[in-house]
């Protein structure tokens, strides 16, 4: 049972995530097509081309939405029936399973429905557009808005203004890059761009606008911001938003010159509408993740301070000597239990139980053997940076720096979780079990994804451009799952802290990663400065790592 309620936890912030992009996609590719493709599409070279290209695109992301909905209701209805021991029927009833017929039923009918016959029809079209908008008002049933006591409808209302606002311009910026990607016309151009830069103008003053009166209404004051999990997570976001709209400018003066007909570099803009599709996939799952937390003005106590976070980081020398593994508690509590066993002439119980969702016990040696791990993580890291920068500056030797993610993926998979085989007592196996090892092998996973393929690029023994694109979305992909992270430590205080430094550490990684992706996809000038970005990003989460402290 326990071993369900952490499944649910950490899979339900992931189908969360991959839900709210489905929809995006769905939604924001309605609305390109119906109020920006279609009226063009008699004046674009190849517009009934580009219009059935956008059409599969969102088709394939309703039956993306169906199928996510549909994963994530079965879970949460599982989950209900097995810790509450409700029927099916009564558990249905429930606004998450209401929320997620509905939402399922709407997107099998986009997926279904919508092709250029209905989309010419000014009455399907509007049909269309109506069962968009019941996906909004179904999805809003499953936000903190639903749920509140207070303000309740002025809230649902901001929650479905703010989902709009992210379908409307993140959801349709992949239909957008299609479109990019296929039209050649300087003047079709113009026309594209300028439309969809209106459209994502009030994406965006939606977002805003939305997003103001939910940090006045869910977060309160500033130390909502960095004093609960909730208001880290908000910052996260805003900071990745930011980036957006930088991007969002840099396109938006692109458009512009198109429009005055005036040479314009597309092919930035099509890189930099790439880079926005994968921070604002991000930052999705960063709001499911936020579906995990309560509201900080709800947390009215267990709230870091500033002097707390100030003690916290204060300046100390890194841990380069580890504790001993028999002084760790859960090794000391192993012995304790032997020893009683073995008295009352029994089999020992063993001190952890993978997927029993209970906290391994901690002591003063478990914080320095995970302060330890960190640190040294941290020098391999910022050794990374620097040979990357020798690299990128003309050092033929340092190509070979990938190799030294390879030696932080050993490091790591020895020492991250010390209660597990070859350290611990846990048989590997079992251990899967346990979510928190779970995700942090799939961190090492990434990791080694990360040196076998950049280290095959670098060294020319793959020379396929789509392989040199690994690096930078595994990289990126692991700053988003750094973001939905979960730490199992019982103090609620402590386990802020810790998040504290591990968010700043999941957005330097996917700057890192989008990076690099602008090194790679982005010629001339741009291509070069982030060619010496994302080792900056290395070098900086480097130093956060030695930086780190959990006590």
């Amino acid at each position: 049972m326990a071993l369900l309620v952490d499944l649910f936890a950490y899979l339900s912030v992931i189908l969360h995530g991959l839900v709210i992009v489905a929809q995006s996609m769905m939604l924001g590719g309605l609305l390109f097509l119906c109020f920006l493709l279609h009226p063009l599409s008699s004046l674009l070279p190849d517009g009934g081309a580009l219009e059935q290209r956008v059409l599969r695109l969102t088709r394939w992301s309703a039956a993306g939405l169906f199928l996510a909905e549909l994963a994530a209701t079965a879970l949460q209805v599982t989950a209900l029936m097995s810790t509450v021991g409700l029927p099916f029927s009564n558990v249905m009833q429930a606004s998450f399973a209401l929320s997620g017929s509905a939402k399922i039923a709407c997107a099998l009918v986009i997926a279904l429905c919508l092709n250029r016959r209905t989309l010419a029809r000014p009455v399907a079209r509007t049909a269309l557009l109506l069962v968009g908008f019941l996906t909004l008002v179904a999805a809003t049933m499953t936000t903190h808005a639903f749920a509140r006591m207070d303000h309740n409808a002025l809230l649902l209302v901001v929650a479905g203004l703010h989902q709009f606002g992210a379908a409307i311009w993140i959801g349709g910026i992949p239909s957008f890059v299609l479109v990019l990607r296929h039209l050649h016309d300087g003047q079709g151009l113009a026309q594209v761009g300028s439309r969809f830069s209106r459209m994502s103008m009030l994406g965006v003053a939606c977002i805003l606008a939305s997003g103001v009166i939910m940090c006045v209404f869910y977060i309160g004051d500033a130390q909502g911001f960095y004093g609960t999990a909730y208001g880290v997570m908000v910052s996260a976001k805003i900071a990745m938003f930011l980036a957006l709209l930088v991007l969002g400018l840099g396109n938006f003066t692109v458009t512009e010159r198109l429009r005055q007909g005036r040479d314009a570099p597309v092919l930035r803009m099509r890189r930099f509408a790439e880079v926005e599709i994968g921070i604002g996939f991000t930052i999705f799952f960063a709001a499911a993740s936020l579906t995990s937390v309560p509201p900080a003005i709800d947390l009215t106590s267990d709230r870091v301070t500033l002097h707390e976070i100030a003690v916290r980081n204060a300046p100390a020398w890194p841990r380069f000597h580890s504790p001993d593994h028999d002084a760790l508690a859960i090794s000391q509590l192993q012995v304790q239990l032997d020893r009683e066993a073995a008295h009352m002439q029994m089999a020992a119980p063993a001190a952890t139980v993978p997927g029993s969702g209970e906290p391994p016990p901690r002591n003063a040696q478990d914080i320095a053997w995970s302060e330890y791990n960190h640190h040294w993580a941290g020098v391999f890291v910022v050794l990374i940076g620097l040979l990357a920068l020798l690299n990128r500056a003309g050092v033929g030797w340092a190509r070979h720096w990938p190799l030294l993610f390879l030696l932080l993926a050993g490091f790591l998979l020895v020492r991250s979780d010390p209660e597990v085989w070859p350290l611990g007592q846990e048989n590997w196996w079992a251990a899967w079990r346990d979510v928190e090892v779970t995700q942090h092998r799939l961190f090492v996973l990434l990791i080694i994804l990360f040196g076998v393929f950049e280290w095959s690029v670098r060294t020319g023994r793959l020379r396929s451009e789509r392989a040199a694109l690994v690096f930078p979305l595994l990289v990126a992909v692991g700053g988003a799952m750094l973001l939905t992270h979960n730490h199992q430590i019982a103090n609620v205080k402590d386990q802020l802290l810790v998040e504290l430094t591990h968010t700043p550490l999941a957005l330097a990684g996917v700057a890192a990663g989008w990076s690099r992706w602008l090194e790679l996809r982005l010629p001339g000038r741009g291509g070069r400065i982030a060619g010496y970005v994302w080792p900056a990003c290395f070098l900086l989460i480097g130093l956060i790592l030695l930086w780190y402290r959990e006590a």
